[in-house]
């Protein structure tokens, strides 16, 4: 088994070498070897961020509900649960540092911050987020532990794991100019699809370090977490069923635009996927108890949530960039330009409309960076799993799980 781990972690460093040689590459010729332009300014790095700012969630939530709630099933995957946390918030600040194309820029948030844009927001409250996922790891692995600190920490990470997915959400909901995007319900879908597949994501994981023999927990804990995890794939279900039929029962036709791309367009293959992955299928399977003993099954189920909620990022972020503010007006450039033929109105204007693909570069640095994630995760777990005194706290925390 221990030779296995290492052919892993010799192929995540190999793919963590490329995506770094690919950054460089990205560095030195600026971002013009992507494929983001100026009609579609965001791109596969920005949905990644979105996605692993989400996948954080559940292993917070979890950790710090265990002392906030006194749930002592959740205690013994307290520790795992912070590592995959704080790890996924690392990666998520990584694509941030990414996709704005040279990381002397933010020097302009610091010297020139505008504390009026929710962008400003999300990078105060990230990096807060981040600070507390450290020191809450750190004090849950110190020998003697400050039960008291602990649970003040505990309350202070939890309400903080919910605002961080919120600040995010309403960097797209307060958009009033993007009908995709401009919806008070944008917070709550986020934080519930950041719920079902952080969730996901841990259990994921969990089953992992067990095969790995890194970690060991009781499989009654898996179906606990498979039972919180369908509750939230439910929630997650309800929230996308509500916005869809708020756009699309008045048949406003700017909105409709957006919607069409959704369930018919060049997005329907995103949409319906998350669908049909992310809800209809899990639900169908972890609805059951019986199921929800059956690891496999489980398993599964989060493999697919995990993907559909990928999904969803991927179709929340793009339908709003298909269709241009105002058609005929000269717009936003592509760096090029086309000739008008009313010369003498227009001697040239610039095109509003623009075509996203992921380039080899982008798609290069993304596994990268998921990659050098995934090593960080296996050291921080053999460093801090694997030691005496945690082999003894979690043998402790289990008996207590067990008499309970």
């Amino acid at each position: 088994m221990r030779r296995n781990l290492s052919i892993w972690m010799g192929a995540l460093g190999l793919l963590s070498l490329a995506g770094f040689g690919a950054l460089g590459y990205q560095l030195v010729n600026g971002l013009g070897v992507t494929g983001m332009n100026n009609a579609t300014s965001w791109g596969l790095y920005i949905t990644m961020f979105m996605f692993f700012v989400g996948l954080s969630a559940g292993g917070l939530i979890v950790s710090s509900s265990a002392t906030v709630f006194n749930i002592p099933s959740f205690k013994v995957v307290a520790k795992p649960a912070t590592i995959l946390s704080t790890v996924c918030i690392i990666v998520a600040g990584i694509f941030i540092m990414v996709d704005i194309g040279s990381p002397f820029r933010v020097l302009n948030l610091l010297l020139h911050s505008q504390f009026k844009s929710p962008l400003m927001w999300d990078v105060c409250v990230i990096s807060l987020y981040l600070t507390i996922n450290v020191l809450y790891l750190y004090l849950m692995t110190r020998a003697v532990q400050n039960k008291k600190l602990l649970k003040i920490m505990s309350c202070v990470a939890l309400p903080v794991a919910i605002l961080v997915h919120s600040v995010t959400a309403w960097i797209f909901g307060l958009q009033i100019a993007r009908e995709g995007w401009h919806s008070a319900l944008m917070a709550p879908l986020f934080v519930a699809s950041a719920l079902d597949s952080g969730l996901a994501l841990l259990i994921i994981v969990l089953v992992l370090l067990i095969q790995f023999k890194v970690f060991i927990v009781e499989k009654k804990l898996i179906t606990t977490l498979a039972g919180l995890l369908v509750t939230c794939v439910a929630v997650d279900a309800y929230f996308v069923f509500s916005e869809i039929l708020t756009m699309f029962y008045p048949q406003e036709e700017s909105v409709m635009l957006v919607l069409n791309e959704m369930l018919k367009g060049t997005m329907a293959p995103f949409f319906w996927g998350e669908v049909i992955l992310g809800f209809v299928i899990p639900l169908a399977i972890l609805l059951f108890k019986k199921n929800r003993e059956k690891t496999g099954l489980v398993i599964f189920s989060s493999v697919l949530i995990v993907i559909g909620v990928f999904f969803k990022r991927v179709w929340l972020l793009f339908t709003s960039f298909i269709h241009p503010h105002v058609e005929g007006a000269p717009g936003i450039t592509l760096g090029t330009y086309t000739p008008s033929e009313s010369a003498n109105v227009f001697p040239s204007f610039w095109t509003l409309h623009g075509q996203y693909a992921p380039t080899l570069i982008e798609l290069m640095v993304v596994f990268g960076m998921i990659s050098f994630g995934a090593l960080l995760f296996i050291y921080l777990s053999r460093r801090i799993l694997m030691s005496k005194e945690t082999g003894a706290a979690q043998s402790e925390s289990t008996q207590y799980e067990a008499a309970n």
